[in-house]
């Protein structure tokens, strides 16, 4: 939705604008005049003149807290939020990304954000190095779950996995995002960001009771409950509870989930308020770890068969909050402030083994434990002015992040105990005594990060609005300090600063068809030269280097037909890389990641439903040590991605749908010589769900089986940069749920 304040013809129907002073004539949108019937609009509309049905001035324009309505189908919504900028339809952003829906969510069960990731094309899912966080692949880039935000807030989200109950949307944005969200605080999101937005309570009061059961003996019970009360039912309360027990598919896999969350909003005339409370304890015992390979890859095991050892498990508690303000100063004007904290515990016993081409491996224990204390927020001024016939959409915005993390682990004896990954076997837990940092049960503070940053930003309208310039910069602190496991003695600090600029053009020729270009950049904490590399000592040890820069430039084309909706766009991303050459330490190297993307969505007809999209990517690295590796493949980057999603709701039964979705993913390297790799891997899913009401109640019927086929693959390679560790595809599932709405 366009924020801009411009001076409109009559032709220019496809506008959301806020006029200058004297008036303007223009017309808007049904979509815009939804907004303001809802009273969820930050703009006022002043009465039109009774004699000549003309409006005098209009403002109406989108904030950080309204959401874009969903689009022709439901499963997506017509924008995203747009960091700093706020929530932008898709027509009138520079820049490439999806909003995945809660009725997409429900219909497909998800149970995370990974399940709803699914559905992207751009987006593949893989695991943290060495335990189970979740982590997505976006433009062949690695997005660490730490670095999404809650609401536009970063490090406020449970730090390893997030239940999608929770969520009323996740949104992909597709590209860097160091000027649009500050550098992400756990160094990743160079290829995309996600930006996850709480529920929020409905117009009309909402019970509902959701039961559900897998194909072993793993069963969910969820509550979801909203009302409003007041004038105007200005203030909503919304609550979800979730408990999630019981065998998954994967053998003797145990997982125990429990969820809280309460949404509280208010909005006012001018003012906007909302807060959130969560808590989610989610645990699995007997965890199918990650695999690293020895030289070849050895063939991937049943996908239902598990190789963790009994002993193993991992448990994650957070309870996070987070709160947000905007006020409207007069008619053209608002600021906003928000602000939120995270108090997290894990605790790990792990053995995640070696394996080599036969399925011989190796492994050893690894405990540790966690505890994050975390501060976050942003805060910002948006006002709309016109220079002449231009029209300005100015924001100036700050941001801070504050982590403590305090850490211990223990080993056991690297030695390690042997396996095999078809025929595995129990083995007594080894003791953890061998390599110890710090005391499990009173872990010290082992590392600090603080980043400041503040950042302005001007999209420019000209042509009556058809042409939309956006220009901005963002100063950004990053300031990391380590601290020893033991003593707590400080390491080693890092405190640099960097400027990220933005620019990003829309020309919109007509009602259906926008294009785009943009110039973007993500950041990065810079290194610190090691000791030595390869038993050889490095000349500059300790030296600290500015922060990495990413640079993305992309140019694409939007369509939108009120049925079907679309992108295509073209990029590139570079980011530099660092190793040891003659014996000095810095930044020689490249990574270099191209590529295309289409996207589709929306209704071909009133019953039937498309969702998917194709992703091509060429991953390279350039200017490596020698040359040796140059122009080879980065490690766990395929080259195509293929989704489709159907659903068709058949007239001769009213009430049912029927879903199909293909995913196809190509082959990956598992090594940077590019001498090994994974096969492609193609999945399939088939769902059905059945509306109807029983006894005046409305009832939804759900089944759902994934990977049909029951194909076992190594599902991905790596995630964390340099590794190269195999996750196994999860097995043919079958899940069957029922809501009832009270």
């Amino acid at each position: 939705m366009s924020k801009i304040q411009q001076p409109l013809s009559p032709s220019a129907t496809d506008r959301l604008c806020a006029t200058r002073a004297g008036g303007c004539r223009a017309r808007i949108l049904p979509r815009a005049v939804f907004f303001v019937l809802a009273g969820l609009s930050a703009g006022t509309a002043v009465a039109a003149d009774s004699q000549s049905g003309e409006l005098e001035e209009i403002v109406v324009y989108a904030s950080q807290v309204t959401l874009p309505d969903a689009y022709a189908g439901g499963q997506v919504a017509r924008g995203w939020r747009a960091g700093m900028l706020g929530n932008l339809d898709m027509m009138e952003s520079p820049f490439a990304g999806t909003s995945f829906t809660s009725e997409l969510m429900l219909d497909q069960q998800a149970i995370s954000v990974a399940d709803v990731l699914q559905n992207d094309p751009v987006v593949r899912v893989a695991k943290g190095f060495g335990n189970f966080q979740e982590l997505y692949m976006i433009r062949g880039f690695p997005v660490f779950s730490d670095d999404m935000t809650y609401n536009g807030v970063y490090g406020i989200l449970p730090r390893q996995f997030v239940a999608a109950e929770l969520l009323e949307r996740v949104e992909v944005f597709r590209g860097a995002s160091a000027f649009l969200n500050g550098a992400a605080p756990g160094g990743s999101s160079l290829g995309g960001a996600v930006n996850l937005v709480p529920k929020r309570a409905t117009d009309a009061d909402l019970t509902r009771l959701t039961v559900g059961y897998t194909d072993q003996s793993h069963g969910v019970v969820a509550l979801d409950a909203s009302r409003r009360f007041g004038a105007d039912d200005s203030t909503g309360v919304r609550l979800n509870l979730v408990r999630r027990d019981g065998e998954t598919s994967v053998d003797g896999q145990d997982r125990a989930l429990d969820v809280i969350a309460l949404g509280l909003d208010h909005r006012g005339e001018r003012l906007r308020l909302s807060a959130d409370v969560g808590y989610q304890d989610h645990r699995i015992d007997e965890p199918r770890p990650s695999v690293t390979p020895l030289g070849s890859i050895p063939d991937a095991p049943d996908a239902s068969s598990n190789f963790a050892q009994p002993w193993t498990y991992t448990d994650e508690r957070q309870l996070f909050a987070v709160a947000r303000a905007e006020y409207d100063i007069g008619e053209r004007s608002r600021v906003w402030l928000a602000a939120g904290l995270r108090d997290g515990e894990e605790e790990n016993v792990l053995s995640n083994p070696n394996a080599d081409a036969s399925g011989a491996t190796s492994a050893f224990r690894f405990d540790n434990a966690r505890e994050d204390d975390v501060l976050s927020g942003d805060m910002g001024f948006n006002t709309l002015f016109a220079t002449g016939n231009i029209g300005h959409d100015l924001t100036i915005s700050a941001s801070a992040f504050s982590l403590e993390s305090a850490n211990a682990f223990a080993f056991s004896s690297f030695a390690g105990f042997a396996g095999d990954l078809y025929q595995p076997v129990a083995v007594l837990p080894p003791a953890a005594d061998f390599f110890l940092g710090g005391d499990l049960n009173a872990p010290l503070v082992t590392e600090k990060t603080e980043t400041r940053s503040v950042a302005i930003a001007d999209t420019l309208s000209f042509l009556e609005g058809q042409l939309l310039l956006t220009l901005g910069a963002r100063h950004q602190t990053i300031d990391v300090r380590s601290y020893d496991f033991t003593s707590g003695e400080q390491l080693s600090s890092y405190d640099e600063s960097r400027v990220t600029p933005v620019a990003g053009l829309v020309f919109q020729p007509g009602d259906s068809l926008s294009l785009y270009a943009n110039y973007i950049e993500g950041l990065l904490p810079g290194d610190i030269a090691p000791s030595s590399s390869g038993g050889v000592p490095v000349s500059n040890a300790g030296e600290v280097f500015d922060p990495y820069r990413a640079r993305q430039t992309e140019v694409g084309l939007k369509y939108d037909s009120n049925g079907l909706g679309g992108s295509l766009s073209a990029f590139t991303t570079s980011r530099p890389r660092s190793y040891v050459e003659d014996g000095v330490f810095s930044t020689f190297g490249e990574q270099e990641n191209r590529g295309i993307e289409l996207t589709f969505f929306g209704a071909l007809r009133e019953n039937l439903r498309v969702l998917g999209g194709v992703t091509l990517l060429e991953a390279e690295l350039a200017d490596t040590q020698g040359g040796l590796l140059d122009g080879n493949s980065v490690i766990g980057t395929p080259e195509a991605q293929v989704n489709l999603n159907v659903e068709w709701d058949p007239s001769a039964v009213p009430g049912l749908t029927l879903e199909a979705r293909g995913l196809y993913t190509d082959s990956q390297y598992a090594n940077e010589a590019n001498t090994v790799s994974v096969s492609s891997w193609t999945r399939v899913d088939l769902g059905a769900r059945f509306r109807t009401r029983i006894a005046t109640r409305d009832v939804s019927l759900r089944a759902r089986l994934q990977n049909v086929g029951d194909s076992d693959y190594w599902a991905s390679v790596g995630g964390f940069p340099g590794s190269n560790y195999l996750v196994l595809a999860e097995p043919r599932t079958l899940l069957i749920s029922a809501s009832i709405d009270f």
